[in-house]
């Protein structure tokens, strides 16, 4: 595997001192033919510079490719972003301007269902569903004081970015309740939190009003692939929750968008999510990587839990092709062993919910949670108080002898 890293890094060298000449060219044919090798391909590939034109295809090569080699790579390129705990990793001399991220910090983030039930979709995952019958219950919109105690109580607890969810399709004709919200933005950013929405579709001049009123980011899951998508949802087209990402983006807020596994969907269609999100004009501040908790009452009842590999090869994958991104293992987590889950942090999940419920289905309980940090020996992330230029650093012109050491 060194040696094969080894020659990857000259590859990427000679590779860097002359863009002109095919990636492949500068790679021993020995290297080619395997899973593996195409992984490898696709990662030293992404060395070169952070990308938005990734092919279906290439993401498909580092999608299949062997899983510990997957696990490898994506440990490997995420140390290229990311530094990765105690392992100390020699890089290729010719990655310029990388973002890195402290490999031992984890955003914790806190989930709170701001108004419950009636919704009028038909996701077939969403126990929230009016078309569904499930036992959720619809509500009003939660008070002031309620939702800021909330809040309060999730920063006591360590984490560092407070998300309020609203089973609506989308805003029009709740200016009220919408009026309501852009207060309880301001009051969480003024406890020095950052503050996440999710309220269904979203205009063009409510994107505005959220970002003056401090929100830092706003998630609209994609769910799933285009392709796959209407057998899921009918309510609402995928094109409308790209327009909404667009709004969000144009506003200036950042994006947070992923999807869940454990649909019935194929391993083509959660490379095409994948491709999507990576091929935005800029890749999502967040990717939330769901796994399906079936819900008793949905068209979905019956689907079998997604095992742990299946997490960590969306995770490995995500994490190549949007190096930059924070990659959140979400709904699900509950399933997952505290081992499990750390080879998810491996693979490259640096972000997680707390809190004893996500929305309206169950979480990891706060103890347990903290004796993870405790033994994996991760820190909890504080809120962003820097740009992202303010991590841009500049390495040394590439050699052809680099190498990555381990």
């Amino acid at each position: 595997m060194l040696k094969r890293i080894s020659v990857a890094a000259r590859a990427m060298a000679s590779h860097s001192s002359n863009p002109a000449t095919p990636l492949a060219a500068s790679v021993p044919r020995s290297m080619l033919g395997s899973a593996a090798e195409d992984a490898a391909l696709a990662a030293v590939a992404a060395n070169s510079g952070l990308r938005f034109d990734w092919s279906k295809n290439e993401i498909k090569r580092i999608y299949d490719s062997p899983l510990m080699d997957l696990l490898f790579y994506s440990v490997a390129y995420s140390a290229s972003v990311y530094l990765v705990g105690s392992y100390l990793l020699l890089l290729p001399s010719s990655l310029v301007h990388r973002k890195f991220h402290d490999g031992r910090a984890v955003q914790q983030c806190t989930l709170l269902s701001i108004k419950t039930g009636g919704c009028s979709e038909d996701c077939s995952y969403c126990p929230q569903s009016s078309k569904h019958a499930t036992t959720v219950e619809a509500t009003k919109l939660m008070k002031e004081d309620a939702v800021l105690a909330a809040a309060r109580k999730a920063k006591e607890a360590g984490s560092s970015r407070f998300c309020m969810g609203a089973a609506w399709r989308d805003m029009e004709g709740r200016k009220s309740n919408f009026n309501s919200i852009l207060g309880y933005v301001k009051e969480i950013r003024g406890m020095g939190m950052e503050v996440c929405c999710t309220l269904g579709m979203i205009t063009e001049t409510q994107a505005k009003q959220l970002k003056e009123a401090g929100l830092t980011a706003y998630n609209h899951n994609l769910d799933t692939s285009r392709e796959f998508y209407p057998k899921i949802i009918t309510t609402r087209t995928y094109d409308e929750r790209l327009d909404t990402l667009a709004h969000v983006r144009d506003a200036g807020i950042n994006v947070c968008s992923g999807g869940i596994i454990g649909l019935g969907e194929s391993h083509d269609d959660r490379v095409g999510m994948l491709h999507t999100l990576a091929t935005l004009p800029e890749h999502p501040e967040s990717v939330p990587v769901n796994a399906l908790l079936a819900v008793e009452g949905t068209p979905l009842e019956a689907q079998e839990p997604v095992k742990i590999w299946e997490m960590i090869r969306m995770i490995g994958t995500a994490r190549i092709v949007m190096p930059q991104t924070m990659i959140r293992l979400s709904a699900g987590r509950v399933r997952f062993t505290q081992p499990e889950q750390a080879m998810c942090f491996m693979a490259g999940a640096n972000s997680i919910f707390t809190g004893d419920k996500l929305l309206t289905t169950p979480n990891n309980a706060y103890n347990d949670d903290k004796a993870m940090f405790e033994t994996l020996g991760l820190v909890p992330l504080e809120p962003k108080s820097v740009t992202a230029k303010d991590l841009e650093i500049e390495v040394p012109a590439p050699k052809a002898q680099d190498e990555i050491l381990i």
